[in-house]
């Protein structure tokens, strides 16, 4: 076997899987912090271990038996979740220890690059026939007939009904309506009087918030980014504060996807204090984008390791939870308490505190959870947890419910099928068969 030059923490979560190994006895063994353990499964090639331990990763290496080595080897040709590993390595400059990306590609030409490549990759995606469609009409839409250009009413009503079907995590139906609205969004605008621009324009980039955001469900991140900024720059048109910042949520999410999250956290912090300044959080609206932006905020700080500020901005979001009152979804943002709750789970786990997410997630009252896309984003959680834990039965089991509640978001996601795949490399015996045979049901490849 070739020696290792540069570990990533996809090879050592591959180490980790090849030992048998649960995260939190992986990181007693190698020495580490749980939450480093636990950053290494979740950002795979896109985080570089620190020196020293790139040095003990080496040691347990060496230390290793054959058999070991050999599922070692194999994990690192396939990748740790069953898919050809890359040979593109990752970004070794200063920021390698955070996972950030200094890269930036040009404009339009990138857009069509990465068009044509998910255009091909699309083929074989599965759960995901709409991408390359969606592709096209993001970059180059057709122009729509004078006969079929809409109203403002038309068009409100047209993103209501994508907004709507996101959220119960109906994606290829939102692939199917955002392939026909993307289009139409331009002649619209022109064909809008005066009067009624601003809200144009905030439809507008409500309608390129939803396309970033299944876009990052689908696992493209480069093109989420384009999306986002087309939502930022729609709304900043638009003049509208509450606009401007639920904007921001898409673009802070989009930059966390691709590695900037410290720029999310800044992004995130300023766009709220913006909104609180220029709003006095004076509606419901303001309230609820407030919060669920400086909740996006907090996701960002613990993919940082900034424990400190995922907590403050958490109990900032808990206190806009308050102000508001009751869990509601003004302006598609399924903020109040119960939300606040759920992303308390989310980053525990994002920290590495297995447990803890799923003490928390023990206290969310099923009930309060309305929205299909939240539920199922809860259960996903806490299958990871559970496989962060070492109790891979109990994560199979969190998966399988994740599948009842939105059988798309475990179909479609590419996130969710490493998930099963690393559960499927984990286990053995008749929990390995059972997962197996979930994964045939839900239509996730091996």
């Amino acid at each position: 076997m070739a020696p290792i030059t540069t570990w990533t923490g996809r090879d050592a979560t591959a180490l980790r899987q090849a030992s048998r190994m649960s995260v939190t006895a992986f990181a007693e063994h190698l020495g580490a912090a749980r939450r480093t353990v636990a950053k290494w499964s979740s950002q795979g090639d896109n985080v570089i271990p620190r020196a020293d331990m790139q040095a003990a990763l080496d040691t347990v290496l060496t230390r290793t038996t054959p058999d070991i080595r050999e599922r070692f080897a194999a994990l690192r040709a396939m990748g740790t979740n069953g898919a050809a590993a890359s040979t593109t390595r990752p970004h070794t400059g200063p920021d390698a220890d955070t996972g950030e990306d200094s890269h930036h590609s040009s404009a339009l030409d990138g857009d069509v690059q990465r068009r044509d490549f998910l255009r091909s990759a699309a083929v074989s995606a599965a759960g995901a026939p709409g991408v390359a469609p969606l592709l096209d009409a993001l970059v180059s839409p057709r122009p729509q007939p004078p006969a079929t250009v809409l109203s403002v009413q038309q068009l409100s009503r047209k993103v209501g009904a994508v907004k709507r079907d996101y959220q119960a995590c109906r994606y290829e139906r939102v692939l199917d309506q955002l392939v026909t609205l993307l289009p139409a969004l331009e002649p619209a605008r022109a064909g809008a009087e005066r009067e009624r621009q601003t809200q144009v324009n905030v439809l507008a980039a409500e309608l390129y918030h939803v396309v970033g955001s299944v876009l990052l469900k689908l696992g493209d991140r480069g093109m989420a980014l384009v999306a986002a900024e087309r939502s930022t720059r729609a709304a900043a048109t638009s003049q509208d504060s509450v606009a401007v910042a639920a904007s921001a949520r898409i673009m802070t999410h989009a930059l966390m996807s691709n590695n900037h999250d410290e720029q999310a956290v800044t992004l995130a912090a300023d766009a709220a204090g913006v909104l609180d300044r220029d709003t006095r959080l004076a509606s419901t609206d303001a309230v609820a984008v407030y919060g669920a932006l400086v909740l996006r905020g907090a996701v960002a700080a613990a993919r940082r390791d900034d424990r400190d500020t995922a907590h403050a901005m958490l109990d900032e979001a808990t206190r806009a939870a308050t102000r508001l009152g009751y869990d509601g979804n003004d302006r598609w943002t399924g903020f109040g308490a119960t939300n606040v709750l759920l992303h308390r789970v989310n980053i525990a786990l994002t920290l590495g505190d297995a447990g803890t997410a799923i003490t928390i997630a023990r206290t969310v009252p099923p009930d309060r959870v309305t929205l299909a896309e939240r539920k199922a984003t809860l259960h996903i959680d806490v299958a990871r947890a559970y496989t962060q834990w070492g109790r891979h039965e109990q994560g199979l089991n969190a998966l399988r419910t994740a599948y009842e509640v939105a059988p798309e978001e475990i179909r479609c996601r590419p996130a969710v099928h490493r998930l099963a795949n690393d559960l499927a490399h984990l286990t053995t015996g008749p929990v390995r068969a059972a997962v197996v045979d979930f994964t045939q049901t839900a239509g996730i490849p091996l």
